[in-house]
């Protein structure tokens, strides 16, 4: 499905080059950032040399770039690029976790880091903050106003931890939650798996529902009140 045209008067959408070997990921990436107002994909790269010789013939404002390339280091392309004059900002969509490679981009342009795998919402919200952060302009009045302007790229803070659970025992859950079947697993079953009571795991399972990280629907069984089975969310 083509992105909406721009009626006369909107301010030009924000251009965007996709650069992904792979060829599925290609497709979803473009997809997603096709159904954010505001941007359009001005072409799709397999290669760092592919995103290269399509730069000089069809300009881009943001790169949504996979770190990892056929032809070398997403960060390599970017080197590259700056040597050549060309400013397009660049948002990191990868699952490299190394924090020496995340500031080695920041020093070389990169505005954000998506990790792989994520969904929809994750990318738009970058994207929207990005967008936010690129409307700035003119003289700040004071340093509050450069602060607001930069924290437009930075992510919300996650939700804290509601009061008496912990990080390893929500860790547990969630990959006692993970591991299980498609139906789901049931607070019991959990409670079993991880070695805790049946309330307690029903408090990180209800916790990770209201995060978005999973869901729950009741399972009708035996006679009698139906069972609550939690399913994770993929990222996809």
């Amino acid at each position: 499905m083509s992105p909406p045209q721009a009626r006369p008067g909107d301010p030009a959408p924000i251009r965007v080059l996709v650069v992904e070997d792979d060829p599925v990921a290609a497709d979803a990436h473009r997809m997603y950032v096709e159904r954010v107002p505001g941007f359009a994909v001005v072409g799709t790269a397999r290669s760092g040399g592919d995103a290269q010789r399509l730069l000089e013939r069809t300009p881009a404002d943001l790169v949504l770039l996979d770190l990892y390339l056929p032809d070398g280091h997403g960060l390599q392309l970017v080197r590259a690029l700056r040597a050549a004059g060309n400013g397009a900002d660049v948002i990191a969509v990868t699952s490299a976790r190394d924090l020496a490679v995340v500031r080695d981009g920041v020093s070389l342009g990169v505005v954000q880091y998506v990790l792989k795998p994520f969904t929809f919402s994750t990318l738009r919200d970058r994207l929207l903050r990005y967008a936010e952060f690129r409307a700035t302009a003119g003289e700040a009045s004071g340093q509050d106003e450069v602060d607001r302007a930069l924290a437009a790229l930075r992510a919300p803070q996650p939700a804290a931890m509601p009061k008496g659970l912990t990080q390893a025992t929500l860790h547990a859950v969630t990959e006692a939650l993970r591991g299980a079947a498609d139906e789901g697993i049931s607070a019991a079953a959990t409670a079993e798996t991880v070695g805790i009571s049946r309330i307690t795991a029903r408090r990180y399972l209800e916790h990770l529902v209201e995060a978005g990280r999973a869901a729950r629907a009741p399972h009708y069984g035996q006679i009698g009140r139906p069972e609550l089975l939690y399913r994770w969310l993929s990222e996809h």
